[in-house]
C-alpha cells in the first residue's frame, strides 16, 4: 500500500509543479512498454485483466503469474502495451484503484524478462492466446446525429 501512496504523491507533486513529461519520473521508463500489476483478484482470468487494461492502449503481451503446481493465479501479472505512452496512463489511473475488493498496485517495469517456455511447448498465436479479434473482423458502425 505504501508504493501506491508514494506513486500518487509523486504524481500530485508533478501536477502541482507543472512538470512536463521529460522531467517526469515516468521518463526513466520511456524504453519499456511493460507494467507490473499486483493485487489482481484471484478469480479473474487473463481475458478479464486484459479487458480492463486495454482501455488505455493495445495490449501486445500479458503474463498472469500462476502457481506451478495448482495453476491458480498468484494475483500479479506483467503487461505490455503497443505504445509505451499507454504505460503512463495505466500507472497513473489504475494504481490504487479498487477492483473487486482488492487494491491494485500498478507500476512501470524497467527491464522485463519473458518467462522461459518449457521444452516442447510451442508459443501460441496472440489471437488464440488472448482471444482478440483480428483487425477488420469487428463490425463497423456509424452514429448519425
Amino acid at each position: 500500500m505504501n508504493v501506491v501512496k508514494e506513486i500518487s504523491r509523486i504524481n500530485e507533486l508533478e501536477i502541482k509543479n507543472e512538470i512536463n513529461l521529460s522531467g517526469s519520473w515516468h521518463d526513466q521508463y520511456k524504453d519499456s512498454a511493460y507494467i507490473f500489476i499486483g493485487g489482481i483478484p484471484y478469480d479473474l482470468s487473463e481475458q478479464d485483466v486484459i479487458c480492463v487494461f486495454s482501455q488505455y492502449g493495445e495490449v501486445v503481451d500479458f503474463n498472469l503469474v500462476r502457481d506451478k503446481e495448482t495453476g491458480k493465479s498468484k494475483g500479479f501479472a506483467f503487461l505490455a502495451y503497443e505504445d509505451q505512452r499507454s504505460t503512463i496512463l495505466a500507472v497513473d489511473n489504475f494504481n490504487g484503484m479498487k477492483l473487486l475488493g482488492r487494491i491494485l498496485r500498478v507500476d512501470h517495469v524497467a527491464h522485463y524478462k519473458k518467462p522461459k517456455k518449457k521444452e516442447g511447448e510451442e508459443e501460441e498465436e496472440e489471437e488464440e492466446e488472448y482471444q482478440i479479434a483480428p483487425q477488420g473482423v469487428l463490425p463497423e458502425f456509424s452514429i448519425s446525429i
